[in-house]
Order: structure tokens, then C-alpha cells, then sequence
């Protein structure tokens, strides 16, 4: 089952708008339009989708943090119908080999932030190799992967 990652332009961002998790789900990531409108104000992020062959299954927000200088994803959702999949772990894979790629400034850290009840969340990145490392004062569980 092969994905990619492609960008969020004038040619797909209403996809990626109508992708959505679960309802149980929801109170855990701000909306893809909520990030795509973000990220016109955040120099250094980007927004791509996940797309499954020719279909668009996720949505993904990353780049340099300018408060720490650490990358950070600040959004992974993978649509409802196609969660369970393994899925979001080939995502969490093609983040960290594209955050590679542009790590120009060798970066050390990837961060990430997720709600402390989202179970499957922790568990995908566990399994791709982010460490828990502390509560964010946002109420997040904080976790970090060593480039």
C-alpha cells in the first residue's frame, strides 16, 4: 500500500477541508481549515496531504517551531474511513524522511504535542520511535524523536 505526501495547494485544499476523524476524535486536533489558515501566518510550516494511491486520506502540518527551533508536526489526522489501516504509522515515516531532507540546519529533535487520551495517537508514535517527555502547560503529552 503505497502513500505520499503531496502539498496543500489552490488544487486540492478543499479535499483536504472535508477530510474528518471520527466525532470521538474530533476534540483532540483543530480542524484542516483551521491549520490550512494557520499556516498562512507561520513562515516556516507547511501543509501536505496524504494521499493513498490517487486518494486523499490525511492531512499533516509541520515545520520549525520559531520558539524552541525544533521541528515540530502540529497536525496528523488520517480520515475515518481509512484509519486502522497502518496508514498514519507510513505517514509518521514520510514526515520524519521529509523533515530530513530539508533539516539543513541540523535540527536535533522532532517534536510533537497530543491530547494525553488519545490512545492511538501515543501508540503510533511510540512505534515510530517518539519519546514521551513531559505535559505541555496546554494540557498536550509532549513527546520528541531524535534526528
Amino acid at each position: 500500500m503505497g502513500i505520499s505526501l503531496v502539498v496543500i495547494d489552490r488544487s486540492n485544499w478543499e479535499d483536504a477541508i472535508q477530510l474528518s476523524v471520527a466525532e470521538e476524535q474530533k476534540s483532540y486536533i483543530a480542524s484542516n481549515l483551521y491549520s490550512i489558515a494557520e499556516v498562512q501566518f507561520l513562515e516556516t510550516f507547511q501543509v501536505m496531504a496524504v494521499y493513498l494511491a490517487d486518494t486523499m486520506v490525511g492531512f499533516t502540518m509541520f515545520g520549525i517551531d520559531p520558539d524552541d527551533n525544533n521541528f515540530w508536526i502540529y497536525r496528523l489526522m488520517i480520515d475515518q474511513k481509512y484509519q486502522g489501516k497502518g496508514i498514519g504509522r507510513q505517514a509518521i515515516q514520510l514526515i520524519i524522511e521529509e523533515i530530513h531532507k530539508q533539516n539543513i540546519d541540523n535540527i536535533p529533535f522532532i517534536m510533537i504535542g497530543y491530547h494525553p487520551n488519545n490512545l492511538l495517537a501515543k501508540k503510533a508514535y511510540q512505534k515510530a520511535g517518539f519519546i514521551e517527555t513531559e505535559l505541555a502547560p496546554w494540557g498536550e503529552q509532549l513527546a520528541m524523536y531524535q534526528l
